[in-house]
């Protein structure tokens, strides 16, 4: 039973990321596309995750809690970025 929810969310965040790709491409404006790049990191955290329980093998989310950091960062720094026009005060 497991196996057929660790596939049907592959195959969900997959679409999701696909959905997000889209978004920046078609989407003018700067902070769509901040948001749309924001939420691929989440749905690339959930990713691996999933694979992390399909492999059975603790790693993996130790490599997401890494990348939500990184993405939350880097988020941060573009908002600040696009609102003040500089990083380091």
């Amino acid at each position: 039973m497991i196996g057929y929810a660790l596939t049907f969310g592959f195959g969900a965040i997959s679409l999701a990321l696909l959905m997000n790709l889209w978004c920046i491409f078609r989407r003018a404006g700067v902070l769509d596309r901040v948001l749309a790049v924001d939420t691929m990191v989440i749905n690339v955290i959930a990713l691996i995750i999933l694979y992390g329980i399909n492999e059975s093998t603790p790693v993996y989310f130790e490599a997401a809690l890494i990348f939500a950091m990184f993405g939350f960062v880097s988020t941060v720094a573009y908002c600040k970025f696009v609102l003040r026009g500089d990083i380091i005060e």
